[in-house]
């Protein structure tokens, strides 16, 4: 089982380097987990997307609309955010190096994949990649 953070599975609909190969490792991996926080952050992906001027609204509203209908139909695994989870990820920072760039929704995503027994991380963030050791967690990209 693995993990993708919210970048990644905005890039499974949103055409950017790497979006195919990003599409063809959900659709090798089968089931995608992810932090219910991505939910909210993919849809803040989108609308940037029209505000910048990179989605026309019809666009905005076709795969916001595309989006939903996957997360009704469990294309994407859904980790609840729990009173613990955020507890561990605040108690990750006091144990960091001072040299650790991490921001605290991304440290958030590395300790839902580690306390939900996901070892594997896609991102192409390169703090979380470089973080991801401090974790327990593997993290790659495409």
């Amino acid at each position: 089982m693995s993990y993708f953070d919210s970048a990644y599975i905005a890039k499974f609909y949103v055409d950017e380097p790497e979006s195919d190969a990003v599409r063809r490792l959900a659709e090798t991996l089968g089931r995608v987990h992810c932090c219910a926080l991505g939910r909210i952050e993919v849809a803040g992906v989108f609308h940037r997307k029209w505000r910048e001027g990179a989605f026309t609204e019809r666009e905005f509203r076709e795969v916001s609309a595309q989006f939903f209908d996957d997360c009704a139909a469990g294309l994407w695994t859904w980790l609840s955010v729990t009173d613990s989870l955020i507890a561990n990820a605040a108690e990750s920072f006091r144990t960091l190096s001072k040299r650790t760039t991490i921001r605290s929704a991304d440290a958030l995503h590395l300790v839902c994949a580690r306390e939900n027994g996901l070892r594997r991380l896609y991102t192409n963030d390169q703090n979380m990649l470089r973080a991801a050791t401090a974790f327990s967690v593997d993290a790659e990209t495409v």
